[in-house]
């Protein structure tokens, strides 16, 4: 049906198929890795590390509690809502070793969004940090979790640490509120408790689903991306074989996870990837705290750094940032939205290596795309099809499109979900086979693909489609602009206008400066009618510029 040129971009030494399944689950995937880098460092978290061997010592007593002690049984949901803590890689493979279906959360989620996935997941049981326990208490008679287990971030820090940690959080910063949960289970006492039982180990095969994924909700209403076993192995050994010629991952690499792990790009790059390569994994915390996450990096030889645009932005607008030692940094990968092409260049500038552009959604485990690490990838795309994954560019009818023509992105693979959790699925893909991304695209004649918006994001303007990211990434390259967004607004003549919400980077700027800019670079009908300068902008957990909320925040101006 459709010719695919963008093989001959793959470098040499990577199959442009994956193979047979390595595992037939994610539990012997991880069991056995532990086994083979047992002595190694897994993970470190505020200076403390766990070898391989403990991780899987500890997952093992979590599962052996929710099993025996909690009666939870294999197929039962169960969400993990936190930051990037050691008990989040525990209570996630042990929940795994369980048989349980894990349902990742944000823990910056209001009571009504939590409402809505804990119900959406019909979850059994809930695993929350305290901090954000609170929230969890205003909906407690509302959901059908019947087991709430709450951690504090000094759990798993050791006696004196996390003692310390627990205090200065609770005491000093004052950022837990209280909340009374009755009948709530300590993390501590579930690992202890857990140590003593004996683990039956249910029966796990690749079609089992694995991870309830729910959609960021930043577009609407989030529902829960059914992730298979299957789907996650074939997903990270796409990943590896792509990541290979570039770099061989091992334990001589350490990974530095700023995104959260309950977010999928995260969970199975961050997560997965490394912990089957032996990779050791540094976890950051709270990753918006930009001077303690550059404190956080002069302690490491970094090799791997993942993120997303806002966080490398943010880095390199810390003075701090300029002196790390980046002589071991082997490459950069940004996902989860657009990487602008000014944050790019000056990551290269200032590190010596590339930041490339990633794609993939929650519905996709997530890579779709990804460019090559070998100085061929090319700023501004979104790179060529992983192994054993084909893209197309379709119209409105599922028919290919001209090469070089907009249309949506669709894709097909293994790593693709099975469907949403209890939903109609009609519609979601195209003859049963496409995935369909409602992101914008177009494929250039060398196979590499770019992304145009989203399609509900698009900006009708006269009867010209207009796309944000293009107008954000113009804006962007403005040296007094710090960050940006852009969205349509309702007017009488012409259908919709843009308007642009810009942080300054300079308190000089002025709105005249920005427009003169702007009619320098964009045609006419694609320059902002208005400028709104604010302080900052709404965004996601991972930093994700939330254009719904300024779109939500104008309607109620209007009404």
């Amino acid at each position: 049906m459709i010719d695919f040129p963008w093989f001959k971009n793959y470098p040499n030494g990577t199959p442009h198929e994956i193979g047979p399944l390595e595992y037939q689950s994610l539990v012997e995937l991880f069991e056995k890795s532990s086994i083979k880098h047992s002595d190694r460092i897994a993970f470190e978290n505020m200076g403390v590390k766990l070898t391989f061997a403990e991780i899987d010592s500890y997952s093992t007593n979590f599962a052996a509690y929710v099993q025996q002690e909690l009666g939870l049984k294999k197929g039962d949901r169960i969400a993990i809502q936190m930051p990037n803590l050691l008990q989040f890689p525990t209570a996630f493979i042990g929940s795994l070793k369980a048989g349980l279906i894990v349902v990742n959360t944000n823990p910056l989620y209001t009571p009504r969004e939590m409402e809505h996935q804990f119900k959406d997941a019909g979850v059994s049981a809930i695993v929350i940090v305290a901090n954000f326990a609170f929230n969890l208490e205003a909906i407690r008679v509302k959901i059908p979790a019947k087991h709430i287990i709450i951690t504090n971030m000094g759990d798993m820090l050791g006696t004196f640490k996390g003692a310390l940690v627990d205090f200065v959080v609770k005491r000093v910063k004052k950022i837990i509120p209280e909340y009374n949960i009755p009948g709530a289970i300590s993390f501590k006492d579930v690992l202890k408790k857990g140590a003593t039982l004996q683990l039956v180990k249910p029966t796990i095969v690749d079609e089992d689903v694995a991870v309830l994924q729910y959609t960021g909700g930043t577009t609407g209403i989030s529902k829960g991306a059914q992730l298979s076993h299957r789907n996650i192995i074939a997903h990270n050994m796409m990943v590896t074989h792509w990541f290979k010629p570039y770099m061989s991952l091992n334990h001589e690499d350490i990974m530095i996870t700023a995104i959260p792990m309950y977010h999928i790009f995260a969970l199975t790059v961050n997560g997965v990837l490394m912990y089957s390569s032996g990779v050791k994994n540094v976890l950051i915390t709270n990753p918006r705290d930009i001077p303690g996450f550059c404190k956080e990096l002069k302690k490491h030889k970094f090799t791997i750094i993942t993120g997303v645009n806002t966080l490398f932005n943010g880095l390199l607008n810390n003075p701090e940032f300029k002196s790390i030692d980046f002589s071991c940094l082997k490459g950069a990968v940004g996902g989860g939205m657009a990487v602008q092409d000014v944050v790019a260049k000056k990551w290269k500038e200032i590190t010596g290596t590339a930041l490339v552009e990633g794609y993939g959604l929650s519905e996709t485990s997530p890579v779709l795309c990804c460019n090559p690490l070998d100085g061929t990838h090319r700023i501004g795309t979104i790179g060529v099809p992983v192994p054993s994954t084909e893209v197309a560019i379709l119209d409105d009818d599922g028919n290919e499109v001209p090469l070089g023509e907009r249309g949506e992105i669709c894709a097909r693979g293994p790593q693709v979900m099975r469907g949403y959790w209890q939903k109609d699925n009609v519609g979601v893909f195209f003859n049963n086979e496409w995935f369909r991304t409602g992101d914008i695209g177009l494929m250039d004649a060398d196979g590499f693909f770019k992304i145009v918006d989203r399609k509900k994001d698009m900006i009708k303007v006269s009867g010209f489609n207009v796309f944000p990211n293009e107008i954000e990434n113009v804006l962007a390259s403005h040296p007094n602009v710090l960050e940006v967004a852009a969205i349509g607004v309702p007017d009488q003549k012409s259908g919709e206008v843009i308007k642009a919400f810009i942080v300054k980077r300079d308190p000089s700027l002025t709105e005249d400066e920005l427009k003169e800019f702007c009619h320098e670079n964009l045609t006419n009908y694609k320059v902002p009618k208005y400028f709104v300068f604010k302080t900052e902008l709404p965004k996601s957990n991972v930093g994700k510029i939330i254009r719904r909320i300024l779109k939500e925040e104008e309607q109620g101006k209007i009404v």
